[in-house]
């Protein structure tokens, strides 16, 4: 198989990062007050940990290693051997720093279970970066669970961080969090077989596409789109705003005109003509198009979101000096343009671009001018970093959704 095929392939298995919700969440498993409780009483100890607690001495001068936990098939492989990683490799062989890299995340609920426990009772997680989803992101600084990060050993960052990106809700500045890839939330939809352009996400309950549009099961996933279609500002949407988008799909859902709700496997509904339009991520519909060129992406007139999964330092890692220098390494353009080419998600380094545009290879050349890795000028205007959903807000909002979903 081309090498090229064979990284499509990978990336339609891949466990998207944004199917985080699409299964059961940590919530609906062990009930709405569950997370409440565990955080703040039954004999265990208040969750939030004093940002002088934070630290433990850093080992990273005697000890040239870190270990780094991410999503499966979400970094760059060699076509040869699809064991070697190049462009972590390159950090390797540079710096001198040994990287234990583990493909240990396939759900952000799935993995909150996995080290909360130890971050809770102020422990080491034995992991010295992560990548989650920004809207667990956002739960992990309100609880203080990841360090700061000491821009001045990261100069890549500081020049060439997206700067709409750059300072969301939950993490202004980006002080405890950098991007490792973003994407965008908007509609796919077969255009040959639909016979028309979609553009607004009113359009979807036409008639004509009467139960055959799917949407994303989970809320964190779901609910921003559907508030741009109502004309919503997402970077300050209000509890108002989520209840009237419950009401509609409610009232959708009765009326038949959603199918279902879905995870990644929209992809599989969407290829074969079951559904015809359907909330999708960017960096899926990339894939789809190079086996089937009618499918489109749309970022709808009223907007999409724009969301990231996130490196971050945990508590008491006791290699942050050698995680900063990773998560440098990746905002040199040079490498972000060779991860890019590999992921094709919205690239968080705008300035890779010239660098791909320059590759000899015309297919590698053409990822320069594709919006969906680098988004346009047109095309930014119309995304938003939507704001999170706040712990308060959290357990009314999950329960209602799902009920909705078929959680």
């Amino acid at each position: 198989m081309p090498a090229r095929e064979a990284r499509r392939d990978a990336a339609r298995v891949r466990a998207n990062p944004r199917n985080a919700l699409s299964r059961r969440t940590l919530l609906s498993t062990l009930g709405t007050g569950a997370f409440a409780a565990l955080a703040a009483g039954c004999g265990v100890p208040a969750a939030y940990v004093d940002p002088k607690d934070r630290a433990r001495r850093d080992r990273s001068a005697d000890d040239k290693s870190l270990t780094w936990a991410n999503w499966p098939l979400y970094i760059d492989t060699d076509d040869e051997d699809e064991s070697r990683r190049p462009t972590l490799e390159a950090f390797e062989e540079r710096t001198g720093i040994s990287v234990a890299y583990t493909e240990e995340i396939n759900d952000n609920d799935e993995f909150f279970g996995k080290i909360s426990p130890s971050l809770m009772n102020h422990q080491e997680t034995g992991r010295d970066l992560v990548v989650i989803s920004d809207w667990m992101c956002a739960r992990f600084v309100r609880l203080g669970w990841v360090q700061e990060m000491d821009r001045s050993r990261q100069p890549n960052v500081t020049a060439h961080l997206d700067p709409q990106l750059r300072s969301p809700a939950f993490d202004p500045g980006r002080t405890h969090s950098v991007p490792w890839q973003s994407g965008i939330t908007g509609i796919a939809y077969n255009r040959r077989r639909v016979g028309r352009e979609i553009r607004h996400v009113s359009e979807l309950w036409a008639d004509d596409l009467k139960g055959r549009v799917t949407l994303l099961s989970g809320l964190d996933e779901a609910f921003a789109l559907l508030m741009q279609g109502n004309g919503v500002d997402i970077t300050r949407w209000t509890a108002d705003d989520f209840h009237t988008v419950c009401d509609q799909v409610e009232r959708l859902v009765r009326e038949g005109r959603v199918r279902r709700f879905t995870g990644n496997d929209y992809i599989k509904d969407l290829s074969s003509g079951d559904v015809l339009a359907c909330q999708a991520y960017s960096g899926d519909v990339i894939q789809l198009r190079a086996d089937d060129p009618d499918i489109e992406f749309v970022v709808p007139e009223e907007g999409a979101e724009l969301w990231s999964e996130s490196l971050m330092i945990p508590d008491l890692a006791r290699h942050k000096a050698n995680a900063e220098l990773l998560v440098d390494h990746y905002y040199d353009p040079e490498v972000a343009a060779r991860l890019a080419a590999w992921v094709n998600y919205v690239c968080p380094v705008p300035a890779a671009r010239d660098v791909l545009a320059d590759a000899k290879d015309e297919e590698t050349a053409a990822l320069a001018e594709n919006p969906l890795i680098f988004p346009d000028a047109v095309m930014r205007r119309r995304l938003a970093v939507a704001r999170d959903i706040t712990a308060k807000e959290r357990t009314e909002f999950t329960k209602r959704w799902n009920a909705i979903a078929g959680l």
